[in-house]
């Protein structure tokens, strides 16, 4: 009792530690469990007994016997149903053939690579060499995501590393099982047609039932056969259900089935999605604070020591430095990231939780079958995990300014509030290269502004998760479009520091607008104009327009004649290069107007000539 409880109150703790210094969890995790489990075994125990013990002489322990080993895949299916419903297919319109060469190409070139590294470097078989390969393949959403939450980035590179970190965990799982399978079976030349009928069950069987699953799953929430209270755990229960079905059929297609799930599920339209994507989320910060702490337990002394030579710093740098990069840049060949860009996706490779739960339980598993060099790969692969993750978390944001690709100047828009007139104006900002963001809680405004290939999310702006998303890096502008002057000043008093850097606006109040003189400087197009007078332009005259300015005394003049109209709305600036300035109700603001600038405006067009000499 005592055990299972520390595990849960140092693995929060562990978590804790993560958010205020902004680092990975997986760090504090893994050193706390290498604490309670070999250190603790080796210099801090009278009688040499781990603190934790997750298996013990086979059959004792938290997990005696395969305990361990199922507790980890079932915990791995749900941390990997919980990655795929983020996934949604409008970030990779720029990016998708990157990430498809990535999983495939780069994954290649890491399996070959450190596989006859590994045998060259540690002398171990081809076999044991290339499951190790197998297992490194993989990076991981539990160990990116929280490096690419505190760095601004261009949103392409942030999505590669996002999606790369998720789709590779079951490819790296499919190549190392198969490995596995050859190890087991003593190689030969029949492996190859097994291992090809294999392959093609695990692809088959995992795709089905994933594809299937999710379906029904949203066929019955969307209903209404679920009663809400039981919505999350029903959740729970089919991804699991899914796994298991799927690991009958094919050893090792669950991760597929319900990474493919998740996914069919996050670009569906699930009324509920966001509340199990709140659900899934605290499950897997749970789960991935008690995993890491057992397998790192579960590690012997004797397993470290074999690390303890140059060959391991060799291996290591050579993987990080050489290969990963290598990978990298065949797999981008062609495309438009930048160099830099390609630089620092090369650098940010950290392995995470399948790495680390799959190298257990195959090492393990081979030690008991007595293969040569079995004792290698665990160590070996929290070697790899511990080091990446150690380099990543204290050097990816140092190394993003040093290869230029840190937003000193973020760009992004983020709108809260995505009714017509917030579609408008988004779907205006993204045709001028501006990187648009529209929130709201209402579904149907979500899925009428992504009909229109906006850029939407489904959430409450009291959510404590929306600080949190990493699609939202690249935000410097805040502008507050709801219907509800609470809401519009919640969102500027809570993240205004956050997305508002460079600009947080919102729409006047009644109030103001009856006392122009109280104008607030953060009030949104004019003092004149509140959400109800916004609406009603939006709906008469659905048309954005823009007017040539010809010098700052014709701006103001053009201003006047505009606030004369009931009908038309200013909202920004164009300079002569294209870059948009928001006009606040507190129009003094734009500091610099020229010739060849535009006036933007929402509303009936009118002739300026006539309107701005009456």
């Amino acid at each position: 009792m005592l055990e299972l409880a520390g595990i849960i109150i140092l693995g929060i703790l562990a978590q804790w530690v993560a958010w205020k210094f902004k680092i990975p969890a997986i760090l504090p995790l893994i050193l706390i469990g290498l604490l309670v489990g070999p250190i603790a075994a080796e210099f801090l125990s009278e009688d040499r007994a781990k603190w934790i013990e997750p298996i013990w002489n086979g059959e004792k322990g938290l997990f005696p016997g395969e305990g361990l080993y199922y507790f980890v895949s079932l915990a791995i299916s749900i941390i990997l149903f919980e990655g795929g419903l983020t996934l949604k297919r409008s970030e990779i319109k720029n990016v998708g053939p990157v990430i498809t060469k990535l999983i495939t190409l780069g994954s290649a070139v890491t399996f070959f690579g450190a596989g006859v590294l590994a045998h060259i470097i540690f002398d171990l078989s081809w076999e044991i060499s290339f499951l190790f390969s197998g297992l490194i393949i993989v990076t991981g959403p539990t160990v990116i995501t929280p490096i690419l939450r505190n760095i601004p980035l261009k949103k392409d590179v942030s999505t590669v590393l996002k999606w790369e970190g998720i789709l590779i965990d079951p490819i790296g799982a499919l190549v190392a099982v198969l490995m596995f399978e050859f190890i087991s079976v003593g190689g030969g030349g029949g492996f190859t047609k097994t291992a090809l009928i294999e392959f093609g069950k695990i692809i088959l069987f995992g795709t089905t039932f994933g594809f299937t699953f999710a379906h029904a799953l949203a066929f019955a929430i969307n209903k209404k056969l679920i009663p809400h209270y039981l919505l999350n755990v029903v959740s729970l229960s089919a991804v699991l259900l899914v796994f298991v079905e799927s690991e009958i059929f094919a050893h090792e297609s669950g991760l597929l089935a319900v990474v493919v799930m998740g996914m069919v599920l996050g670009n569906g339209k699930l009324e509920n999605i966001k509340e199990l994507l709140y659900f899934k989320e605290s499950l897997s910060v749970l789960l991935i604070s008690i995993l890491f702490i057992l397998l790192a337990a579960n590690i012997n002394i004797e397993d470290l020591m074999l690390l303890y030579s140059w060959k391991t710093a060799v291996l290591f740098l050579i993987v990080v430095f050489a290969i990963r990069p290598l990978g990298v840049f065949l797999s981008t060949y062609g495309s438009k990231l930048k160099v830099n860009e390609r630089l620092f996706i090369s650098w940010v490779g950290p392995r995470g939780i399948v790495a680390a739960g799959i190298a257990s339980l195959f090492g393990s598993k081979l030690l008991k079958q007595g293969i040569e060099g079995a004792e290698y790969i665990t160590p070996l692969v929290f070697m790899i995990v511990l080091g990446t993750v150690l380099l990543n978390a204290t050097t990816a944001r140092l190394f993003a300014k040093t290869v230029g690709v840190f937003l000193i100047k973020s760009e992004g828009i983020l709108i809260v509030g995505a009714s017509q007139v917030s579609r408008l104006i988004g779907k205006y900002l993204k045709e001028n290269s501006r990187h648009v963001v529209l929130i709201d809680s209402n579904q149907t405004n979500i899925q009428l502004s992504q009909e229109l290939g906006l850029e939407a999310i489904g959430t409450d702006i009291y959510s404590e998760t929306l600080g949190d998303n990493i699609e939202l890096n690249d935000v410097g502008y805040l502008m507050a479009l709801t219907g509800s002057a609470d809401i519009n000043q919640y969102a500027i008093d809570k993240f205004e520091k956050q997305f508002g850097e460079n600009g947080s606006f919102r729409l006047i109040t009644v109030d103001e607008m009856n006392n122009p003189n109280n104008s607030p400087k953060e009030g949104l197009f004019s003092d004149t104009d509140d959400f109800t007078k916004l609406t009603e332009v939006a709906r008469k005259y659905p048309n954005i327009n823009e007017v040539e300015i010809n010098d700052r005394e014709h701006y103001e003049t053009l201003i006047e004649a505009i606030s004369k109209e009931s009908d038309t709305i200013p909202l920004f600036v164009k300079d002569k290069n294209g870059v948009l300035e928001i006009i606040s109700s507190y129009n003094k603001a734009i500091e610099k107007v020229e010739k060849d600038y535009k006036l933007v405006y929402l509303g009936k067009p009118f002739d300026v000539e006539k309107d701005t000499n009456s």
